[in-house]
């Protein structure tokens, strides 16, 4: 591998520094700050008015990076538009958190239209600009399926499944950052190893820019990333699945997301039908804060396992 790639990490981590630095003082200013859910872990209300919407200078980097470095193929701009489609629908769920001091934000309704209507058109916008076949790939074999137009609820599922999963991971310092560095960088070699060099930058510049917001967002954070950045962080994951036909491998790649999106849907699902709860809490990582874990051992357990299961993953399929 040519290590002239590696400066693509670099240049997005030191961008992304460089706008935190800068972004950080503007958000306190403006009060741009985080409202803590009433039933979350008591620990957690501490960080009642720590700054929010810090996804605004990782995803701006990771836009300059791509200028910069002359990235801005076909794939690379859808890549984009999902991305920062998830980024502004998630700009304004913290806009409304912060400004009218609504902890929930958009309404549940609001926040799946509009990450269905992005997925949608991406969908369509992918198969009419790149030609991209309606089939899906088999994981850790050389088959595909042709499913025909079930592809556009297909591709809706994944991108909005992968968009909240990665959303209701962030809920503690770190944590999504840290295994989006993980996902992306699984992602870099996959499609390096593929010949996809396009999203391979672009994977690797992502990469960069979630290791250098991990500065500011390590325990004790100094500010989140709140919906902004983690609605288009999954939704550039989701994205990156598709362009490479990996969306079942997913799954599999990322499982620490999936996990956490399981804990969710399972704890809901067993408290309405039988009026017990699984978990002391979800999503997963506040069971086991409840459990008497510290928040960095939760951090670093997770992000550890996300390794086993990318790296697993990349060894049975690359």
């Amino acid at each position: 591998m040519d290590t002239s790639w590696l400066n693509y990490t670099g240049e997005a981590l030191l961008l992304t520094l460089l706008l935190g630095w800068g972004g950080l003082p503007l958000l306190r200013h403006y009060k741009a700050r985080q409202s803590i859910r009433e039933e979350g872990p008591k620990s957690h209300r501490a960080k009642a008015g720590t700054p929010t919407m810090g996804g605004l200078f990782l995803l701006l980097a990771a836009v300059l990076c791509l200028l910069w470095n002359h990235w801005l193929t076909a794939p690379v701009l859808w890549l984009l538009f999902i991305m920062l489609g998830h980024g502004l629908l998630g700009f304004l769920d913290d806009f409304i958190k912060a400004e009218l001091h609504r902890n929930l934000g958009l309404t549940a309704r609001q926040k799946m239209t509009g990450q269905i209507l992005l997925a949608v058109l991406f969908c369509y916008g992918i198969s009419a600009t790149l030609h991209m076949p309606f089939t899906i790939a088999v994981p850790f074999s050389t088959a595909e399926i042709s499913i025909g137009w079930f592809y556009y609820p297909f591709v809706v599922l994944v991108i909005v499944g992968a968009s909240n999963a990665v959303n209701l991971t962030d809920g503690l310092d770190g944590l999504a950052a840290g295994c989006s560095v993980i996902a992306f960088g699984a992602y870099f070699l996959y499609s390096y190893m593929k010949g996809m060099n396009d999203i391979a930058a672009f994977s690797l510049i992502m990469a960069g820019c979630c290791m250098g917001f991990l500065f500011f967002n390590y325990h004790p954070a100094k500010v989140f990333m709140g919906d902004t950045g983690s609605l288009a962080l999954g939704g550039a994951i989701a994205g990156i699945s598709v362009l490479t036909k990996t969306e079942l491998l997913l799954v599999f790649l990322g499982m620490i997301f999936v996990i956490e999106a399981l804990s969710v849907i399972l704890q809901v699902i067993s408290f309405q039908t039988t009026g017990k709860r699984i978990f002391k809490m979800s999503p997963l990582h506040h069971h086991f804060e409840l459990s008497g874990w510290s928040e960095v051992r939760v951090v670093w357990t997770f992000w550890a396992a996300e390794f086993v299961f990318a790296g697993t993953t990349l060894l049975l399929t690359l």
